[in-house]
């Protein structure tokens, strides 16, 4: 079976026709067969990081910010989790009401013990006491406006080793930038590089991204930028993957708070917060 649909030596089929990427007969279409491989392909990239956590201590956490309905944690746990990783845990964070419900109840059909889902915004996630005071990764996949960079705090506070995130639209830069535009024009020549409404856009969502990185070297970490997966497949196609190295953070807080500066966004400086 494995051959002919993709599916992985020893995982679930259950699992699979559960979250409809395999139909009730088993069989993979075009539509489900690329959704496949999107979340294999972003398991190719955390695998190494949890057998790197896994070498320290087996029981690791892993907190996924944006669960939607969990595809991410359910491979996750399917491929890893449950047969390398004894008392490890996976937390999905998820606001609405209703796929947290479905995703317990799955993870219960398939005795998936170290799985929980909390229905919470990725802000109020911050201070809960259900989760614990530490995390190894973060993920957050799509995590749409701010809650990347809340996911982001989250994993600064929890001091988590890795944080994972594909970064969705954040219209908040871009908002700034058309605001000041009129003022900084004739100062400016940077400007022209957001002078049009699409630039504005798809330019704030770049810095957007870029302060993003810049924050987490700011707070030590080594940061990696690349595609998820093919532009076929999805416009929003940037990965980022941040491995904390406690490396020197001054140059990055300079070029922070500089960029920002000159981009005329002091007003972000409370978002993207340094040491």
């Amino acid at each position: 079976m494995s051959e002919k649909y993709d599916v992985q030596p020893g995982q679930s089929v259950e699992l699979l026709k559960e979250l409809h990427i395999l139909t009730r007969d088993g069989k993979l279409n075009q539509d489900s067969r690329r959704k496949l491989k999107q979340v294999y392909h972003l398991f190719h990239f955390i695998e190494p990081l949890l057998k790197e956590i896994q070498r320290d201590h087996p029981a690791m956490t892993l907190v996924d910010h944006g669960a939607g309905k969990s595809y991410l944690g359910f491979i996750l746990y399917d491929l890893f989790f449950k047969n390398h990783s004894e008392g490890a845990r996976i937390f999905g964070i998820e606001t609405r009401d209703e796929l947290v419900e479905r995703s317990r109840d799955l993870a219960k059909r398939l005795g998936f013990s170290g799985m929980s889902f909390l229905n919470l915004s990725v802000v109020d996630s911050i201070d809960d006491e259900t989760l614990p005071q530490k995390v190894d990764i973060v993920t957050a996949l799509h995590a749409c406006n701010t809650a990347s960079d809340d996911a982001i705090r989250f994993a600064l506070q929890k001091q988590a080793r890795f944080i994972v995130l594909v970064p969705c639209c954040q219209a908040e830069i871009a908002t700034i930038l058309r605001k000041n535009k009129g003022a900084s024009l004739a100062q400016n020549y940077l400007t022209e590089l957001w002078r049009h409404s699409l630039h504005t856009r798809e330019f704030g969502s770049h810095v957007t991204n870029v302060l993003r990185c810049l924050q987490l070297e700011a707070h030590g970490y080594q940061v990696t930028v690349t595609e998820l997966v093919g532009w076929e497949h999805s416009m929003k196609n940037e990965l980022i993957i941040a491995s904390y190295k406690d490396l020197p953070r001054r140059r990055p807080t300079e070029r922070l708070h500089a960029l920002l500066t000159s981009l005329g966004l002091d007003e972000m400086k409370v978002r993207f917060f340094t040491p």
